[in-house]
């Protein structure tokens, strides 16, 4: 089916995007295993996704980048917040908030403020936030993600499961040019974190999705979201020899029943990566890149620098370089056909990057099957590299060295 306007709405129950519903039993029946799943997970401490449970070494590439425009948006922003709100906004560092994101539209683990509930000006201010940590066309996607939530409001006719302003944020620490400071913008389809030590930036994980993934009439009309990651795994797995091609493709098809059912998620599908999982085992799987013909691996370069590029133009390119550095150790792995309208898996995964992109069964529309119009896309900084924890490890170690020397 080509287009996602041929599709139905799909009936269920109404959950609330907005006002906490753990509690409601018709959640706890539905979603109450996964919870706990999730509970305990949260429960372990945070080590980072690895290869096979042992974080690795890896050759990071400072950023050492202006981070003043980030901090100053930050300030601005918490500056426009009454006390409650801003304390609302506010936790530790080290709070095990970071780790509690979460894709779907309920509001199960939503912590900070709602955008929703604040002013035009204060609103605003946030968004300027998002403006300089990201690209221009990572904060257009967003913003465009967050529109296409507001069309399946419009859609399914349920404006208290979705819209385009039922995102929170949540900051960590003090915007500091010094102390670790950051922020995570959390709601459906759309979870940014973003952590600052000093003059170093960290940009994982990040998740972007959406259904459907674009607009047909009225204010709606022209949006088109994912398209940029869609076309650059295709061009990589078609830029493959057939050869390299059995070596990558691990399963013909992504139809239900095609992939064994323990790689299927009650909520991520095939996605390994996603929320919760900070400590997932990956093994690298499908075809290294070591063996790539030069136009080959730009592909891949380009592929990975879709969603890297969803970042700050500075801080993209110093983690490019790093990318660039282990390119030869990065491995591709791909599900389904190759054909014009063929829904796919694919995943990028190196010592310094992992990348999941995942075409997905409808949930608002009524497709059983997966296709085109909806998408999740995920991106990791595997062994601690997420949510600036190895920077933070980095910070404390010279602080303790400075303090040594004092004395």
């Amino acid at each position: 089916m080509s287009e996602w306007t041929e599709f139905g709405i799909r009936e269920g129950m109404s959950i609330s995007a907005r006002s906490p519903v753990r509690e409601i039993p018709e959640v706890a029946q539905f979603f109450g295993v996964f919870l706990a799943e999730n509970d305990a997970l949260l429960a372990e401490p945070f080590r980072g996704v690895t290869t096979d449970g042992v974080v690795a070494a890896r050759d990071r590439v400072r950023t050492v980048m202006p981070t003043e425009a980030i901090r100053e948006a930050a300030a601005g922003f918490l500056d426009l917040l009454d006390a409650p709100t801003r304390s609302r906004s506010s936790f530790p560092f080290a709070s095990d908030e970071w780790r509690t994101w979460f894709n779907p539209h309920i509001n199960v683990y939503r912590h900070g403020v709602m955008l929703e509930e604040l002013s035009t000006v204060q609103r605003n201010a946030f968004l300027d936030l998002l403006r300089v940590t990201l690209s221009t066309r990572g904060y257009a996607q967003a913003r465009d993600i967050m529109r296409l939530n507001d069309l399946l409001a419009e859609l399914t006719g349920r404006f208290d499961d979705y819209g385009e302003w039922p995102y929170f944020v949540s900051f960590f620490g003090v915007p500091s040019a010094d102390a670790p400071w950051g922020f995570q913008f959390d709601g459906h389809h759309l979870a940014i974190n973003c952590a600052v030590v000093g003059d170093e930036l960290a940009m994982t994980p990040n998740f972007m999705g959406s259904e459907p993934c674009e607009g047909r009439t009225g204010r709606f009309a022209g949006i088109r979201v994912l398209e940029v990651e869609e076309r650059a795994g295709l061009d990589l797995v078609r830029s493959l020899d057939a050869d390299q091609q059995r070596i990558a493709i691990q399963y013909a098809s992504i139809m239900p029943d095609a992939v064994p059912a323990h790689l299927r998620h009650p909520v991520d599908n095939l996605t390994q990566t996603g929320a919760f999982r900070d400590n997932a085992v990956i093994p690298y799987c499908g075809i290294r890149a070591d063996g790539f013909s030069h136009a080959q691996r730009a592909r891949l370069v380009s592929a990975i620098d879709a969603y890297v590029g969803w970042t700050e133009e500075g801080y993209a390119t110093v983690k490019m370089a790093e990318v660039a550095q282990h390119l030869d150790e990065t491995w591709f792995a791909w599900m389904s056909g190759t054909g014009p309208t063929d829904p796919f898996y694919y995943r990028l995964h190196s010592p310094v990057v992992l990348i999941e992109f995942e075409h997905l069964p409808g949930v608002a529309l009524d497709n059983p099957e997966p296709s085109r119009h909806h998408i999740h896309t995920i991106i990791r900084t595997p062994n601690g590299g997420d949510y600036g924890a190895d920077l933070l490890a980095e910070h404390h170690t010279r602080f303790e060295h400075q303090g040594r020397n004092r004395a």
